[in-house]
């Protein structure tokens, strides 16, 4: 079971040095294509871009090369840049225990143990439990009924937003940090679950013979979580990783928080033997990969199944562009007197 905690901690106030950094930022940083043009594609910073940021983003995009699930990853990160507007899948199983349920623009993933279900989080709304999580469990031979852990990778409603709906139908713990969960008790958001477990950074929830780490990966909100998932295909055992919140924060101190938690994670990542990939969000090729998977045939490659130095690869591309990112927001800050 799971090893609870609590920790205070606190968001970065909202205040006029933020609004102002926010609006020398949006001119800094330079307009990106606004959408994921292709499968294969990559934005490419403006030139507006200060030189100094161009070098990192040039180097993700060197990085990146033609792979579509980096390209795409350098996309989601480039200033400006929102999520690709796409239909929402039917559900598919990426493993054997392993199943995609998605809303198109975010998703959930359901682990599968011998002894109930792990659900990664619960998309936007009561709704989406009913309409999404319940029938896409039904669809692949699950029963939904067996959730026993929802866990939350951070707390915004895109995430929590069916937790309470499967917490009262079937008796499932929601696990959040104890950072987001202060942040729900300051926000008040819409269909916010009560509070119920922290998570701990690097806690262990085992449930059916099968274990999953978490681990604090603060940036995208103070408390956001990233899970290492163990999955199968057959015979063959594999480490996934799931990064809990990649839109980056937009003021230098949040920023270097989020690169901290990137080095760190990439560490947990070698420890572990990651050679897996998912996201939340469709922000890394994973609807166009989840598709390939369904329609070919058996015994084809798996398109999730990245390997170890792809896996790193994917975090080192994930690194230049925080980098740029934090070179945008310093020289937002100059501007505004607030650096030398």
């Amino acid at each position: 079971m799971i090893r609870p905690t609590r920790r205070a901690a606190t968001d970065a106030d909202f205040t006029r040095r933020r609004l102002a950094q926010l609006a020398v930022l949006g001119l800094a940083a330079g307009a990106a294509p606004a959408a994921l043009p292709g499968p294969a594609a990559a934005a490419t910073p403006s030139p507006a871009t200060p030189a100094a940021s161009r070098t990192h983003y040039d180097r993700a995009r060197r990085l990146a090369g033609d792979d579509p699930v980096l390209r795409a990853l350098v996309t989601a990160l480039t200033p400006g840049s929102t999520l690709p507007a796409l239909p929402a899948p039917a559900p598919v199983k990426l493993f054997d225990n392993l199943v995609l349920l998605s809303a198109g623009w975010v998703s959930a993933m359901a682990v599968l143990t011998d002894d109930g279900i792990v659900l990664i989080d619960a998309l936007t709304s009561p709704a989406d439990a009913e309409d999404v999580i319940v029938p896409g469990l039904r669809a692949v031979g699950a029963d939904p009924a067996a959730i026993r852990h929802v866990v939350v990778t951070h707390g915004h409603p895109d995430h929590f937003g069916g937790a309470q709906t499967l917490a009262e139908r079937y008796g499932a713990r929601v696990h959040l940090s104890a950072a987001d969960w202060d942040l729900l008790a300051r926000t008040h958001p819409a269909h916010a679950p009560v509070r119920d477990l922290d998570i701990a950074d690097g806690a262990h929830l085992t449930l059916g013979g099968t274990t999953i780490e978490l681990h604090h990966t603060p940036g995208h909100t103070p408390g956001t979580v990233s899970p290492i998932i163990p999955v199968r295909a057959g015979r063959r055992h594999h480490s996934a990783m799931l990064w809990g919140g990649l839109n980056p924060p937009s003021t230098v101190p949040d920023l270097r928080t989020f690169l901290a938690s990137v080095q760190s994670f990439r560490a947990v990542m070698r420890r572990t033997n990651v050679e897996v990939e998912l996201s939340n969000h469709p922000n890394d090729h994973s609807l166009e990969r989840a598709e390939q998977l369904r329609h070919q045939p058996p015994g084809a490659a798996n398109p999730f199944l990245l390997g170890g130095p792809r896996t790193q690869r994917y975090m080192a591309v994930m690194d230049a562009m925080l980098r740029g990112r934090i070179t945008d927001a310093e020289a937002a800050e100059r501007v505004l007197g607030l650096l030398p």
